[in-house]
């Protein structure tokens, strides 16, 4: 419920009212005195009158010439007489003076400040409900329940203050001909009480809205954010759209962005009908979602071109690719039977199925890479990219088996052409990673010292496996690598162990 009056009560109408003076009708001073007018034929016909002798009759000039002497004689006592009916009779007021006319004009007064509180709260009351509201339609927090809360509460009191204020102007015609001065001066005391509690009661709301400071600034910041949200989600469309048709215009169906843009619809639907309707903070989501989807089907659009060219150019460097190990893969079979004619059974055993598993890798990747050219002539983009990936994988494969083979053969060679330069490079890990742990100390830590203890003792047992007439070079070869990598790890913790502490 506002503030407002059951009736209007405009400046205007507030005013007093001054009262015209008019004389009662049929009053002396409403009427002049009629003189007589009865002809001379009725004085000359009165009964029992005869002129006088020696007088001479009147004549007609002379009767009225004395008529309208008496007229003018008699006139202003008339008037005299019928002034003090006028001012004193009739209902009418007095025009100066009375305990009731000072009254009136306090109770008068005191009805303009009544009325003044009221608008004020009423104006106040309207302003803070569009705070109210601004907050509901942005913040569903406990806070903002609370606010909403206390608001209606105090509405129950503006209308019970508001109540009383239109209670006692219908209760009191200040404007009647006949106000008591005991009527106005209730009428002064009725209004000023209702002036006083508007007057609290706007200071209660006064203090709540100050209160509402916080909750009222986040309103109006994610107000403030939602039209360019919603502007920038709309102009993200338009610029997916754009980049799309100049793709299809280039030959690209670009089918699959096209559908995620379409999917699109429904939200901007969402976001034409308004916060109103969906609340704020959702359509500040969803504005953020669609500009960022679209910024992103924007994008891909502009790299389609591109896209395609690399999905081309990959094609045709996998197929190379493809074909080189197709080459190498037939050179695996000369490696192995060297390796089996001149070491023993544990040094090429691992590579037997080498050559048959790189024949069966180079045909899948020659299947997925036609799987491939015809995902990218049906324009399947994402299609054509998972096998291409596919068809690499399998190739990689094949490289590392082809590879290590040869590579095998090779270290084999090395070792059992001089196998102390294995044994030296072991040797200078351990030593290095000693001089470090006894770096600053006179005893190493046992933390660091076992481990190096072992990797010795590791090292000297591979040493004895070169002994006898078929030597497993592989196994020693194996063992020294991995000693290396404990000693390496031993290192890399007492390194960060002393950085730890220098700190």
């Amino acid at each position: 419920m506002t503030a407002t009056p059951a009736q209007p009560y405009s400046p205007l109408t507030l005013l007093r009212r001054v009262p015209r003076l008019r004389p009662r009708r049929g009053s002396a001073a409403g009427r002049a005195p009629q003189p007589d007018a009865a002809p001379r034929e009725a004085h000359r016909n009165i009964p029992g009158r005869e002129p006088r002798p020696g007088v001479p009759a009147p004549t007609g000039r002379a009767t009225r010439a004395a008529r309208d002497t008496l007229t003018l004689v008699a006139l202003p006592l008339l008037v005299a007489l019928a002034l003090p009916v006028s001012f004193a009779g009739g209902g009418t007021r007095r025009w100066f003076g009375g305990r009731a006319e000072s009254q009136r004009a306090e109770a008068q007064a005191a009805k303009d400040a009544a009325a003044a509180a009221f608008y004020e709260l009423d104006t106040a009351q309207r302003d803070l409900r569009i705070s109210i509201e601004t907050i509901t339609a942005v913040d569903d927090s406990p806070a903002a329940r609370r606010a909403v809360t206390d608001f209606e509460a105090l509405g129950r009191r503006i209308d019970e203050a508001s109540g009383r204020y239109i209670n006692a102007v219908d209760a009191h015609d200040l404007d009647r001909d006949d106000l008591e001065a005991a009527a106005a001066n209730r009428a002064r005391t009725e209004l000023s009480a209702a002036k006083d509690q508007l007057g609290q009661v706007k200071q209660e709301l006064d203090r709540f809205e100050s209160g509402l400071g916080p909750l009222l600034g986040k309103a109006e910041t994610q107000l403030a954010r939602l039209a360019p949200a919603v502007e920038r989600a709309r102009q993200a469309l338009l610029a997916a759209s754009n980049a799309l048709d100049a793709v299809r215009s280039s030959g690209l169906r670009a089918d699959d962005l096209a559908a995620r843009l379409a999917a699109l619809g429904p939200e901007l639907t969402k976001l034409n009908q308004g916060a109103g309707q969906h609340g704020v903070p959702q359509t500040l989501e969803r504005a953020t979602q669609v500009a960022r989807e679209a910024e992103a089907i924007r994008a891909q659009a502009d790299q389609l071109p591109e896209r395609a060219a690399e999905i081309d150019h990959r094609l045709v460097s996998l197929r190379t690719r493809a074909q080189a190990l197709t080459t190498r893969a037939g050179q695996v079979d000369p490696v192995l039977s060297e390796l089996r004619r001149r070491f023993s059974a544990a040094c090429w055993q691992d590579l037997q199925q080498v050559p048959q598993q790189a024949g069966e890798n180079v045909r899948q990747a020659e299947l997925k890479l036609k799987e491939a050219q015809a995902a990218r002539d049906a324009q399947r983009w994402p299609d054509a990219t998972s096998l291409l990936s596919t068809v690499r994988a399998l190739l990689n494969t094949t490289d590392e088996a082809v590879s290590a083979a040869g590579d095998r053969l090779r270290r084999l060679n090395a070792v059992q052409k001089d196998p102390q330069q294995e044994i030296d490079r072991t040797r200078f890990a351990i030593r290095d990673a000693q001089r470090l742990a006894m770096t600053g100390r006179t005893t190493p830590d046992p933390r660091h010292a076992r481990p190096l203890d072992e990797a010795v003792a590791r090292l000297d047992q591979a040493i004895t496996t070169l002994e006898g007439r078929h030597p497993d070079y592989w196994h020693f070869l194996t063992e020294t690598e991995e000693v290396r990598q404990s000693v390496a790890r031993v290192v890399t913790q007492i390194r960060e162990e002393r950085g730890t502490a220098s700190h």
